[in-house]
């Protein structure tokens, strides 16, 4: 892939700091370099070529209270052929196989980098949690014809051949169901993909949950798929969640979450507001704190469905995801995004 094909933007912020627990190894982690050869020689994740069904892993029953960093992806989309898929192709139910587009092998290199080049750098290599905000999976929705397949067990497979890398390098998992569109009713189709992966589970025993209160370091994040949509300007809707969910807090005397991250859209932004919560900010003695709500880009290809909108019709996906981290008793946002040029001159 050359410069012309992907546009990329970064911002990377890092710290070092001392005394912080050696991370958790799993024995025999799966991970991209490791991984098992299908019969063409082809990578994957390391799950068998044909396997006859999805067998729940183990979940992680304790939540990690204590992490300074926090990788957070949204809207791989696997099962569309406009989503995440391994570049050596997938095997169907069938015995037949899917290759992978063009595009989609775009994709999978922007995906292997964000892995294998960004996380490392912004975390120094220390111990992170992965966040799955929802839409892994595409699902057979809105009559459309876009599928690898409509066997839904094949889009589970996909999506856990992207993420079971991931997984094992991670030091806890979290997944927060995204559309029922795509996941199925009740988020049934992300709650299988997540108890295979072996997530932590909520208080309600969910491998897949609706919302994810986060404690950073000693930073508050809310995570939730859905964000309202902006009318007139893009920041609106992450503006008015902002707003919302400082006025409910207010009300009912909570504490708001320092950052709010959000999907969906597949489109990133990062909208801000002064607070006064330390108390020499509220007296004008320090820079005031902030509170952000980022929506997080996606990992699919424009759809049919897309065209529909105008920013669908103006503007190029954006692919990546973001990591939170806890620096020195701030919060700092890192994001790593790209997107495709447009569509050639005639």
């Amino acid at each position: 892939m050359t410069r012309s094909d992907v546009r990329t933007w970064v911002t990377i912020s890092r710290s070092e700091e001392p005394g912080e627990a050696a991370p958790r190894r799993r024995s025999s982690p799966v991970t991209f370099s490791n991984a098992v050869q299908y019969p063409n020689g082809s990578e994957t994740s390391g799950a068998s070529a044909a396997p006859a069904n999805i067998t729940p892993s183990e979940p992680r029953k304790v939540s990690m209270s204590a992490t300074k960093r926090l990788v957070v992806i949204s809207d791989l989309h696997s099962g569309c052929r406009l989503g995440l898929c391994p570049s050596g192709g997938v095997p169907l139910d069938d015995g037949g196989m899917y290759l992978p587009s063009d595009l989609q092998l775009k994709l999978w290199s922007m995906w292997r980098e964000f892995w294998d080049d960004f996380v490392p750098t912004v975390t120094g290599g220390k111990p992170w949690a992965l966040v799955v905000n929802g839409d892994a999976i595409d699902g057979v929705h809105h009559g459309s014809t876009t599928q690898v397949s409509h066997n839904l067990l094949d889009q589970v497979r996909i999506a856990r051949d992207c993420l079971e890398p991931v997984v094992a390098r991670s030091a806890g998992y979290y997944h927060v169901r995204g559309t029922e569109a795509h996941a199925g009713k009740s988020g049934r189709l992300e709650e299988q993909l997540a108890e295979s992966l072996g997530a932590v589970t909520s208080q309600q025993g969910q491998s897949a949950r609706h919302e994810l209160w986060k404690k950073v370091g000693t930073h508050l994040v809310h995570v939730a798929h859905h964000v309202e949509s902006g009318v007139g300007s893009e920041a609106a809707g992450p503006y008015r969640e902002l707003q919302s969910m400082f006025s409910e807090s207010a009300r009912w005397g909570r504490r708001p979450p320092d950052v709010i991250v959000r999907s969906h859209r597949h489109r990133f932004i990062v909208t801000e507001i002064p607070t006064g919560r330390g108390a020499g900010a509220s007296r004008g003695r320090e820079p005031s704190s902030t509170a952000a709500c980022v929506v997080t880009p996606g990992w699919q290809g424009r759809t049919p469905f897309t065209y529909k909108t105008t920013t669908g019709r103006v503007a190029t996906p954006q692919f990546g995801g973001v990591v939170i981290t806890s620096v020195g008793g701030r919060l700092v946002i890192h994001r790593r995004v790209w997107t495709v040029d447009r569509s050639p001159t005639e």
